[in-house]
């Protein structure tokens, strides 16, 4: 099985939400859920689809080829959605399960930006403004108005929800949100983000380790 959003999903771009792409080191996992009557499952050399929920179409192509990417790596054959389901479907539900199921589709890994944090972030230096002539004149005027020195940055996390579906059963088996902060690349944040799904799976025992 898998071992496995213009800055997420991006950033996906990381996904908009909009979208927005991360590190690798970054992918962790916040929380996960998995189907208490669903044993070990083995999608080896069958085709498991990759869908990227959001309306920037570069997002959801970087993310979709990712994610399929690392799925093939695992023994699937990864399929980006946007390559393979017409546009009209894929927006249709009873549509696009039927076309799954029509094309042998055996599992669909689905990937959305549900949330973006901001904060901003100043340099610890700081100094007052003038009145430098004494140590009281310094001292009452400009303690009381610091000024940081450089820019500020604006920081973003992401939480990033994944899901994966079983087409057979239509049922969700597995499910889990991750968090990255300022993602740079969505190829090695999806990476990442595999190799921990993967290996929450396995510790669930929905499919078996390698």
């Amino acid at each position: 099985m898998f071992r496995g959003v213009r800055a997420m999903l991006f950033a996906m771009a990381a996904m908009g939400v909009g979208g927005a792409v991360l590190l690798a080191q970054s992918a962790k996992l916040q929380t996960t859920w998995a189907a208490p009557d669903v044993g070990p499952i083995s999608y080896a050399g069958k085709k498991v689809a990759t869908v990227a929920i959001t309306a920037d179409m570069d997002v959801r192509m970087s993310a979709e080829e990712a994610m399929a990417r690392e799925i093939t790596a695992r023994g699937p054959q990864g399929i980006a959605s946007y390559r393979a389901i017409p546009k009209e479907l894929l927006s249709d539900k009873e549509k696009a399960q039927q076309w799954f199921a029509k094309t042998g589709v055996a599992g669909v890994v689905t990937i959305r930006v549900v949330d973006v944090a901001k904060t901003t972030e100043y340099s610890s230096f700081i100094v007052g403004a003038a009145y430098y002539q004494s140590f009281y004149s310094y001292y009452d005027y400009g303690m009381a108005t610091l000024i940081p020195i450089g820019d500020p940055k604006e920081r973003r996390t992401y939480a990033i929800e994944t899901l994966v579906y079983d087409i057979a059963s239509g049922k969700l088996i597995w499910a889990g949100v991750s968090e990255t902060t300022d993602p740079k690349n969505i190829g090695t944040f999806v990476k990442g983000l595999a190799t921990a799904v993967v290996k929450d799976l396995e510790k669930k025992g929905l499919v078996p380790k390698k």
